[in-house]
C-alpha cells in the first residue's frame, strides 16, 4: 500500500489561522498556501498506509485522556541560528501541548519518534527564507496576540503536491460539572425506601 507522510498539530482558529497564514505568505515563505496555521505536535512523519488505523485509534485513546484547556498566543520569537524559523509563541497552554505530544510520541505507540530539536510549542510564520524577510516577520507580528480554548486535535496527511491536508479530527471530550445524585431529577418522586 506504500507510506504517507503524517503531522500532528492544534490547528490555530479563525480569524487568527488565515491572518497568520496570509502573513506568512506575504513574507514570501512560498510553502505558506499548503501548510494550515498550527502547534505541531507530531512534526512530519512516515507511516504504512495499513499503519493509520492503529495510529488513529491511539490519538482517539490520547484525546480521550485529555480536556480542554486555555491557550494564548503573544508575540514572536526565533530558532536562528540554528533553525531558519520566526514564529508567534505559545505565552498560555505550553505544558498542555507538551503533555499532549509526548502521549502522542510515547515510544510504546504507533507514532514514537525521536525530535531533531528539543519540543517547543510554537506557530511557525516564516521559514527557511531571506533574513530581512524572517527580521520583517519577527518585527511585524511582535505585537500580535490570540487566545481560545484547545478542544482536541487533528491527523493531516501531506499529498504529493506538497499541500497538507485535514484526515480527522480528535476532540477532547467535554468538562462536565459534577451534578449532586439527589439533583440529578427532581421531576420524578424518590422511591420508596423498604
Amino acid at each position: 500500500m506504500g507510506t504517507v507522510t503524517l503531522g500532528v498539530s492544534i490547528a490555530v482558529p479563525e480569524p487568527y489561522g488565515s491572518f497568520l497564514q496570509r502573513q506568512r505568505e506575504g513574507f514570501g515563505d512560498s510553502a505558506a498556501p499548503g501548510i494550515p496555521t498550527h502547534i505541531t505536535l507530531l512534526p512530519p512523519t512516515q507511516a504504512a498506509a495499513e499503519a493509520l488505523p492503529g495510529i488513529e485509534r491511539h490519538l482517539a485513546e490520547v484525546a480521550a485522556g485529555f480536556r480542554p484547556f486555555p491557550l494564548r498566543l503573544e508575540g514572536t520569537g526565533t530558532f536562528r541560528p540554528l533553525s531558519p524559523v520566526v514564529y508567534v509563541k505559545v505565552a498560555e497552554g505550553e505544558a498542555g501541548c507538551t503533555a499532549l505530544q509526548a502521549r502522542i510520541r510515547a515510544a510504546s505507540g504507533p507514532c514514537a519518534r525521536e525530535l531533531q530539536f528539543p519540543y517547543h510549542p510554537h506557530v511557525t510564520i516564516a521559514h527557511g527564507i531571506a533574513d530581512e524577510a524572517m527580521d520583517r516577520a519577527q518585527s511585524g507580528l511582535a505585537d500580535f496576540s490570540a487566545t481560545w480554548t484547545i478542544g482536541g486535535f487533528a491527523l493531516y496527511e501531506q499529498g504529493a503536491d506538497a499541500v497538507w491536508r485535514l484526515e480527522r479530527e480528535f476532540p477532547f471530550p467535554p468538562q462536565t460539572a459534577g451534578v449532586p445524585r439527589q439533583a440529578a431529577d427532581l421531576s420524578r418522586p424518590p422511591a420508596p425506601s423498604c
